[in-house]
């Protein structure tokens, strides 16, 4: 029985990105999302080569764009470092295309785990799903860095535009040789008490304030169950943490909700997969996990079908997940889902290389359509 697309009448904004998860997004591109939907597309291409072609600015562009039609689905891109610099012949070390996004949309990052039934936990003792917040704003990653080259005085100098209170501090006083140092920013907006305490109580919900290192530890003992709200670098080390506890980095979701309720940003939570694209450039046979890939494309066209009432859209969103899930219970999985159930002993046997994979969930979610096309 022949599918008929579902059209989604607005557009969505698609951030490319590089080495083996550039590969892998234009797999679920031809294999998941094409065939069934007629989608209006805003291209961006953040590979790293044309980010430098264009001294970034397609970066900025493409979060406007994401600002303009409120969703954007992005592929994981390369911070270059100086080995990257070096490599790809870059005019600068441009900074991370996550950090230039996130800062223009000013919203939360969150991630939580994909649960398969089959995936043992690192963390065994997490029985529900643990959910972080990450405040994707300022901290380490838009921080003012020197060089400090022989002895000195550091200051940091508040000026204030007012009335307000000039501050002038001594930092450090350097001798020697010198060393480095950096000046990190965030804003305080107390909103809790004035606009969410009455509604997290009718919620039956709570909200408390724990230092970081209380947290990790209540963590793991934890059974989860809960929201855990991180400043932007804390986030990012505790959603890895969180990801592997719960079985893989390949098992997580990541979407930056934005202020305005109505812009998102759906992306992989982790990072290009450069050793199996080494692999790949020569020939090599890979088996890359990319279930986080495919979610940023489902989270992103599903949050499309809220803002556009899109019931068929939404409902290919869902199966598309359950297709995923349900190809990794049913025991056809990458080889670091294998590694996991089956440790050392794994075989060629126990796992699928990457295209085997989504043509494997491809089928489950062709099965589960057609089925629903019957009814």
């Amino acid at each position: 029985m022949a599918f008929q697309k579902i059209r989604v009448d607005n557009p969505i904004v698609e951030m490319d990105g590089d080495e083996m998860t550039r590969v892998i997004w234009k797999l679920i591109k031809n294999k998941l999302i094409f065939p069934y939907l007629e989608l209006d597309i805003k291209y961006f291409d953040l590979g790293l080569p044309h980010r430098d072609a264009t001294n970034d600015r397609v970066t900025i562009e493409s979060a406007e764009a994401t600002l303009k039609y409120n969703v954007a689905i992005k592929c994981a891109t390369i911070t270059p470092d100086e080995a990257r610099v070096k490599e790809f012949n870059l005019k600068q070390m441009w900074r991370s295309p996550n950090g230039t996004i996130r800062n223009i949309l000013n919203g939360t990052v969150f991630r939580e785990p994909i649960i398969c039934k089959n995936i043992p936990r690192l963390v065994s003792g997490w029985t529900k799903p643990i959910c972080i917040g990450r405040h994707a704003f300022g901290d380490q990653y838009r921080a003012t860095d020197i060089v400090v080259k022989g002895p000195g005085k550091l200051k940091l100098m508040f000026v204030p535009n007012g009335h307000g209170e000039h501050k002038d501090l001594e930092v450090y006083n350097f001798t020697g040789a010198g060393g480095v140092a950096l000046s990190m920013y965030n804003t305080d907006e107390e909103v809790f008490d004035t606009q969410w305490r009455h509604k997290f109580k009718e919620a039956g919900i709570w909200y408390e304030h724990r230092l970081i290192d209380d947290m990790v530890a209540y963590a793991l003992k934890s059974d989860g169950g809960y929201v855990w709200a991180c400043k932007n670098y804390d986030g990012d080390v505790q959603s890895d943490f969180l990801a592997q506890g719960f079985g893989s980095l390949g098992l997580m979701t990541s979407v930056l909700v934005c202020p305005d309720g109505k812009t998102i940003e759906a992306e992989a939570a982790h990072g290009t997969v450069t050793r199996h694209y080494r692999v790949h450039q020569k020939g090599g046979e890979t088996s890359t996990n990319s279930i986080a890939s495919i979610f940023a494309w489902s989270r992103g066209l599903a949050h499309r079908a809220k803002l556009d009432g899109n019931a068929r859209l939404l409902d290919f969103t869902e199966k598309l997940e359950a297709a995923c899930i349900e190809t990794v219970e049913l025991g056809k999985m990458t080889k670091d889902l294998a590694l996991l159930v089956h440790g050392p002993k794994v075989t060629r046997s126990h796992y699928l290389n990457t295209e085997e994979f989504i043509d494997a969930v491809a089928e489950e979610l062709k099965t589960r359509l057609s089925m629903q096309a019957k009814l």
